[in-house]
């Protein structure tokens, strides 16, 4: 029986061809294309010019600390939040992955084909930022970039989980749109998306670099600017993923 089971599990060429169908998907949702990309971009050009004037630490700039690990944060941020949860509840809601549950190719295979199909799109964007901060206007490397690439992997964990999560709630595409959205701004609001920290009261700051949005920001921030990440920030990243993640499997629904 076991032999037999195995036989009909998909092979590598099933996997290539739902994570190609998962792309396909993505490319044609245009504005969930654009955006991840668009906005983070929109955000690094227009603070960009002033901010690689001023010298902070390290010879590094406010667009090394500041500006780039923002918008680095705010591409995987809208993938991951807002994207991901979108794509999995339109499958929910329309019964795909309940059909996919008496097959061979589980639903299972895609949860990991979409965020396959994500961590290729967040690597567009962070690609497509780094690219415009560096030759665009003088961004200096990462001092640290072991460090940089680790707290990325921990950064795309953290939020991917929260996607889970909200899959795991939102009834409808809709509805997860909307708590992606909500959360995506509440929790980039808190994080310095909107004027940076200093605009916040102390409280609402010391709350918002507990969160993963400013965690992520304050340790990508430390990475580049050759400085130990705040023992905080990778609690908050590695809390929130475990977290997300237990909680979205206890919650998630094949239909």
């Amino acid at each position: 029986m076991s032999t037999a089971i195995e036989n009909h599990r998909p092979g590598v060429a099933a996997w290539v061809t739902l994570i190609r169908c998962e792309a396909k998907m993505v490319i044609r949702d245009t504005a969930g294309l654009i955006v991840p990309i668009g906005l983070p971009l929109l955000i690094l050009v227009m603070s960009a010019s002033s901010a690689s004037d001023e010298i902070v630490a390290n010879g590094r700039t406010a667009l090394d600390l500041f500006v780039l690990p923002l918008a680095l944060t705010m591409v995987v941020a809208t993938v991951g939040i807002i994207n991901m949860p979108s794509f999995l509840s339109y499958y929910r809601r329309t019964g795909i992955l309940r059909r996919l549950s008496v097959t061979p190719a589980s639903p299972t295979m895609v949860l990991v084909a979409q965020v396959v199909v994500s961590v290729i799109q967040t690597t567009i964007g962070l690609g497509a930022a780094i690219a415009v901060a560096f030759l665009g206007f003088g961004a200096n490397p990462p001092v640290h970039l072991g460090t940089a690439l680790g707290v990325y992997v921990l950064v795309m964990a953290a939020m991917y989980a929260l996607g889970m999560l909200v899959a795991a709630v939102a009834p409808t595409p809709n509805s997860a749109v909307a708590i992606g959205l909500v959360m995506f701004f509440a929790l980039g609001a808190l994080g310095g998306m909107f004027g940076g920290p200093d605009a916040l009261p102390d409280a609402l700051a010391t709350i918002g670099d507990w969160l993963p949005f400013g965690a992520s920001v304050d340790a990508l921030a430390a990475a580049w600017g050759g400085e130990p990440v705040a023992v905080q920030s990778l609690i908050s990243l590695g809390v929130t993923t475990v977290l997300g993640v237990g909680v979205a499997a206890a919650l998630f629904r094949w239909e």
